[in-house]
C-alpha cells in the first residue's frame, strides 16, 4: 500500500478506491447501492467550500476530510482524519447527506470495502439507517476488491457499522455543533 500519512494536504488516492471507482454501480432494484465513487479526492478548495455550505459556518476548512464519492442526491462520503498521524486507509469513513444527515459508516477504508461487499453504501448506512446484509445486491467485483485490499477480516456490515459508531459516538453531535 502507498505510504499515505493522512496529514496536512496529502491527497493520494488509495488503490482500493481507484478500483471501486472503476466499478459500475447499477441502480435498478430495491437493494441497489446508491453510491457514485470518484476517481480522485475532491480538492482541498472544493472540500472546504462544500463543508462551509453544508454547515453554514464559513470559518471552517475541509482539511479533516477527503471526499471520495456521493449518493444520487449529492450527499458525500469521505475519509475523516480523526486519527492523527495514521495513514488515510486507517481513517474512518463518514457520510454527510444532502439533507443534513451524517454519521460514521466504517472505522477504516478496509472495513468500508467489506460494507460495500455486503451490499450497502454510505447512504444506506446513514440516511436509511440500514445495517442489513444484502450480499446478493453487491457486485462480485466489490467482494474481489475487498478480498485483495482489505487488511481487516470480513465481517457482516452490521458488526462493522456498530463498531465504528461505538468508536466515534459523538461524530454527529460534534459535526452539528459546527453548524450555524
Amino acid at each position: 500500500m502507498t505510504e499515505t500519512t493522512g496529514t496536512d494536504d496529502d491527497r493520494r488516492f488509495p488503490p482500493a478506491l481507484t478500483e471501486v471507482a472503476r466499478t459500475e454501480f447499477p441502480y435498478e432494484d430495491d437493494h441497489s447501492i446508491d453510491f457514485e465513487p470518484y476517481e480522485a479526492f475532491d480538492s482541498a478548495e472544493e472540500t472546504t467550500d462544500w463543508l462551509r455550505h453544508w454547515t453554514g459556518n464559513h470559518e471552517l476548512d475541509g482539511s479533516a476530510y477527503r471526499v471520495f464519492g456521493q449518493d444520487g442526491t449529492g450527499g458525500l462520503a469521505a475519509l475523516w482524519l480523526a486519527r492523527p498521524g495514521l495513514p488515510l486507509v486507517d481513517q474512518p469513513v463518514v457520510f454527510m447527506g444532502s439533507e443534513g444527515q451524517n454519521g460514521v459508516v466504517a472505522g477504516c477504508l478496509s472495513d468500508f470495502l467489506w460494507v460495500l461487499a455486503d451490499g450497502l453504501g454510505p447512504c444506506e448506512v446513514v440516511v436509511l439507517e440500514d445495517d442489513s446484509s444484502y450480499p446478493d445486491a453487491a457486485l462480485p467485483a466489490l467482494a474481489d476488491i475487498a478480498a485483495r485490499h482489505a487488511t481487516t477480516p470480513r465481517r457482516p456490515a452490521r458488526e462493522i457499522i456498530a463498531a465504528a459508531q461505538a468508536e466515534f459516538p459523538t461524530f454527529e453531535e460534534d459535526l452539528e455543533k459546527l453548524c450555524r
